[in-house]
């Protein structure tokens, strides 16, 4: 027998071979013998995706178990981890036993997910920051007013393109999720002025809003936001076709801190309110009239003429 290092315990014979040697070795030392919760699940599984963990569950029953540990314990559910599709089946089995979640986006259940699947998550599920809906088109009213009234911590919401999104449930938001910080209600057309208003005054520290391609938004809608959500820093306002330049005007004067506005096809909004934001270094999705008649220009002749500005 030979000792492998001064003072170690541990020792190898000599009259086995090379290959008993490391099958007696890979004995001593099994990934499964690692501690799963401390080790596994916090230092192993966080950096492969969620896709192949599911998959794992099939090598063996302890594996099936260990994947099902990390599942429960697991923060965040969203695309980047799962792949851009997920069956039904495999959605309600990984979040089954979840009641950690901080982050959930489903997306890419869009074409399936309906309350029945949804709801139980949401109901376990008390301490979501991030919750993203965005084209779940077979969602009812009753999924926003479960997350209104389970998530009181929330403070991020994608709703865009969810159409059965009406004034009732976005009053059960406001009134329950305080702490709101973005929202997006893109496309979301049964929402009126009133609807925001309430949102606004109930909302103040709101960062970023969406309400874009809504043409039943006016500029008392926009002009409420203004006033009561001073913090605000990102607007989108694209194809709200009945906001005027005065709720521009409105809004940069009580946002001083707005950053980035979106007002394409907002055909009633001219340079005439932008400018005073734009003297702010705002970014603005829609050119200055000058610089749009140059790119214009080049497109017509093939090249951009030199003009001089000092003129």
């Amino acid at each position: 027998m030979i000792n492998n290092v001064p003072g170690s315990q541990d020792t190898v014979s000599m009259d086995q071979n090379p290959d008993e040697r490391t099958q007696s070795q890979s004995h001593r030392c099994q990934l499964l013998d690692l501690p799963w919760e401390d080790v596994l699940v916090t230092h192993v599984f966080c950096y492969l995706p969620l896709r192949h963990l599911v998959s794992l569950q099939c090598v063996s029953k302890s594996f099936r178990s260990l994947v099902q540990v990390y599942l429960a314990n697991c923060r965040k559910f969203d695309p980047t981890q799962t792949g851009p599709h997920i069956p039904k089946e495999a959605f309600c089995s990984m979040l089954r036993h979840n009641q950690v979640l901080h982050h959930l986006c489903v997306s890419n259940c869009s074409d399936w997910i309906t309350d029945k699947e949804l709801l139980p998550v949401i109901g376990q599920n008390q301490h979501l920051l991030r919750v993203d809906l965005r084209g779940c088109v077979h969602l009812s009213r009753h999924a926003l007013v479960a997350v209104s009234l389970s998530c009181p911590r929330l403070q991020h919401l994608t709703l865009a393109h969810c159409e059965w999104v009406d004034s009732l449930a976005l009053r059960s938001l406001a009134d329950h999720c305080p702490d709101l910080r973005s929202l997006d209600i893109t496309a979301c057309r049964q929402l009126k002025d009133q609807a925001v208003c309430y949102l606004a005054g109930k909302c103040p520290e709101l960062r970023s809003l969406s309400v874009a391609v809504n043409a039943n938004i006016t500029d008392t809608a926009v002009e409420e936001v203004a006033k009561k959500c001073r913090e605000l820093e990102r607007l989108d306002l694209t194809g709200c076709l009945r906001v005027r330049n005065e709720a521009i005007r409105t809004l940069a004067e009580y946002c001083p801190k707005l950053q980035s506005l979106k007002v394409n096809h907002c055909h009633n909004v001219t340079e005439s309110s932008l400018g005073v934001l734009r003297r702010r270094d705002v970014e603005i999705d829609v050119e200055p009239p000058l610089q749009r008649a140059l790119v214009l220009l080049q497109d017509v002749v093939g090249f951009a003429p030199f003009i001089n500005l000092q003129i």
